[in-house]
């Protein structure tokens, strides 16, 4: 099972970005997928959350900014970042709670990040 995370870059303060995080390999099922991001010198950050229903959750930081959803015919989860500032350039880390085969409780699986640099 893989993560492949992509959709980083720069941009200017107020603008937009959309990350993606596709899940590939051999596995039954994905329980819940989400975001977290790390900027030098911090903590890592939740971002947002989606579970399989397509209930979400985000952090204070991003909430009203950022959208999160899935594309479980795909695999595939989405990060739509709008309004953006400068705090939030980080490297933004996918995850996934896959079960491997039914029944298997989920392990998380982490993707490689990928960097958002937003300018003032």
């Amino acid at each position: 099972v893989q993560l492949q995370a992509s959709g980083g870059g720069l941009v200017q303060a107020g603008g937009s970005l959309r990350l993606s995080c596709a899940a590939s390999g051999n596995f039954h099922s994905i329980a819940s997928m989400g975001w977290y991001r790390q900027a030098p010198g911090k903590q890592r950050e939740f971002v947002a959350s989606v579970i399989s229903g397509g209930t979400t959750n985000y952090g204070d930081s991003v909430k009203g900014r950022f959208t999160s959803f899935r594309d479980n015919a795909k695999n595939i989860l989405y990060l739509q970042m709008n309004s953006l500032k400068a705090e939030d350039t980080a490297v933004y880390y996918c995850y996934a709670d896959i079960s491997e085969k039914y029944g298997f409780v989920p392990v998380d699986y982490w993707g490689q990040g990928t960097l958002v640099t937003v300018s003032a």
